[in-house]
């Protein structure tokens, strides 16, 4: 088999990739080793946490022993399936901080500013918001973004919280302004679940000219210094697709960094001792891993108006054959329907720190406290100055590879976390949550000291699933730079890599949206079209950032 480009990964980036170059004309394969997306699991939104921590669904990776945790290994959930990672997230969208892709062009992402990049995620954007600025938002894009309903007071009580706590308040933080509560948004549409494989990939493979192959990419073929194809294993044989034009790597932050070390591009050294020829020695394939840690910090509830009272064979069967038959009701929606970013400090320019909030105590696991009707604030920091690594356990492309995130390495980290614990307690003290608070279930009132508190965050911190950078973009000239500003792999020609991987920094948020955007605009490199004109359009600051947290 051959086509024009071949891509592997059917994610958030490889079917935005799918979409544009076979609209373009090209012919276009793509390589998945998953199955299929269809099910309620995955399609309807209030399942959430079920295709996460489903085999079918999830590659099931889980960090090595991480040394500042107390040797916990994490779960590092990385979707194995149509529509990657977009088919087993929260889908939250959030498009990040224009300040975030300013460092990334500063840093040697040149053509990757705020002003560069929002063309594209209006491009992508099908924006169903009532409220906010249309200017900043795109309308008639493939990725429907929508709000839920809200209908629960208390995803009320924590907007009014926050401006009770003297936060600003925002109609639309995708718009000009981040900072401050408000609304949620959602890659949901007329109830299901709007993931890259229903946004960008079905509309692809109903052209001629788009293929979808299942199997594992076990390397890259590499002739003479340049991408010639994929050699993949199906059916329990080894076969090779040809790429006339170029090979397009968007298989994760995690397989992505492996599947370059498999075809001989990383860490010279690291590559010998695994018996792997080397075509380019790149010593940032696999290093600058991030991501973003999260505490639940939950409270038992006054009042039994919580979801805990649908949490229940019987109410859970009502709510699915509800959105079974109609695609309406508690199914329609991922529940996560208010959110803040803020800043944590006078002096820091932008926000850095996040808030997820849900009318229940419950874990990503579907494990909930013995308490009952309660809620819970997700937060943490956005921006760590800790940094992991993606390396191979073998030459084996059947296995995992081993990842380390060094999670809570800097001393920062935990006087960041510490912070972000106190300010969620001055909020959910505020008068607006005095109806509905009865007590703190965690961390727990007793839970004051730094010290106290640093335990509690070691003991209970956990992953947000935003792992990114392990290909990171810059300069040509950059020793650490993996790919180019064009998502060329330094060192092969017609080869590149386009998804989270790539990403310098970790952005503010959730990172299906940059994701998105990431293969939008690499499509336009990869077709040499001239990139969408630049939007000036400049965010709003808090006017007194310099002095004043709020």
């Amino acid at each position: 088999m051959q086509a024009d480009y071949v891509i592997v990964g059917a994610g958030s980036a490889g079917s935005a990739m799918a979409y544009r170059l076979s609209e373009a004309g090209k012919s276009v394969i793509v390589i998945e080793h998953g199955g299929s997306d269809a099910g309620p699991f995955i399609q309807m939104p209030a399942a959430l946490s079920y295709p996460m921590n489903m085999k079918a669904y999830d590659w099931g990776y889980k960090t090595e022993a991480e040394p500042h945790l107390g040797g916990r290994r994490l779960v590092a959930p990385r979707g194995k399936v149509i529509g990657g990672s977009s088919s087993i997230n929260g889908m939250i969208y959030v498009r990040g901080h224009a300040r975030d892709f300013d460092q990334w062009r500063d840093g040697g992402a040149a053509g990757w500013g705020f002003a560069d990049v929002l063309p594209y995620y209006k491009r992508m954007e099908h924006w169903h918001g009532e409220t906010g600025d249309a200017r900043w938002r795109g309308t008639d894009g493939p990725l429907h973004i929508t709000r839920g309903p809200r209908a629960n007071p208390l995803y009320h009580a924590f907007v009014e919280a926050g401006r009770q706590a003297g936060y600003e308040v925002t109609e639309d933080y995708n718009g000009e302004k981040q900072e401050g509560f408000g609304a949620f948004e959602q890659t949901v549409w007329k109830g299901r679940r709007w993931s890259a494989a229903n946004a960008y990939l079905r509309p692809a493979l109903k052209r001629e000219n788009c293929t979808l192959v299942r199997g594992l990419a076990e390397k890259i073929e590499i002739s003479e210094g340049r991408a010639t194809g994929v050699r993949i294993r199906r059916g329990g044989r080894s076969e090779v697709i040809e790429a006339r034009a170029e090979v397009i790597i968007a298989a994760s932050a995690f397989n992505s960094p492996k599947l370059l070390m498999l075809s001989g591009i990383g860490p010279a050294a690291h590559l010998a001792e695994h018996g792997i020829d080397v075509v380019a020695d790149r010593r940032g394939v696999g290093q600058n891993l991030q991501d973003h840690l999260e505490m639940y910090i939950q409270y038992a509830s006054k009042q039994p108006i919580t979801l805990y009272k649908h949490w229940n064979l019987f109410s859970k069967g009502l709510i699915g054959a509800q959105w079974l038959f109609t695609k309406t009701g508690l199914g329609a929606s991922n529940q996560f329907e208010s959110c803040a970013f803020i800043r944590s400090q006078a002096g820091v320019e932008y926000p850095d720190i996040q808030y997820h909030f849900l009318p229940m105590a419950v874990r990503y696991d579907g494990k909930a406290p013995a308490e009952g009707h309660g809620f819970q604030a997700h937060v943490g920091p956005m921006r760590s100055p800790s940094r992991g690594e993606v390396t191979l356990k073998s030459a084996d492309p059947a296995e995992a590879p081993r990842i380390l995130f060094n999670y809570m390495s800097a001393a920062q980290d935990w006087e960041d976390f510490r912070r972000c614990i106190r300010l969620t307690r001055e909020i959910f003290g505020q008068e607006a949550f005095a109806p509905f608070v009865k007590h703190e279930i965690l961390p727990g009132a007793e839970a004051q000291s730094d010290a106290a508190l640093d335990e509690v965050i070691r003991e209970h911190v956990e992953s947000a699933y935003h792992p990114c950078g392990t290909c990171k973009m810059g300069a040509a000239d950059d020793p650490d730079a993996v790919v180019d500003p064009e998502c060329r792999v330094i060192g092969v020609e017609g080869l590149r890599v386009a998804d989270s991987s790539i990403f310098p920094q970790v952005t503010n948020g959730n990172l299906n949206g940059p994701s998105i955007m990431t293969g939008e605009k690499a499509s336009d490199h990869i077709l040499g079209r001239a990139p969408l004109p630049p939007v000036n359009d400049a965010p709003w600051i808090h006017p007194e950032w310099e002095t004043a947290q709020r």
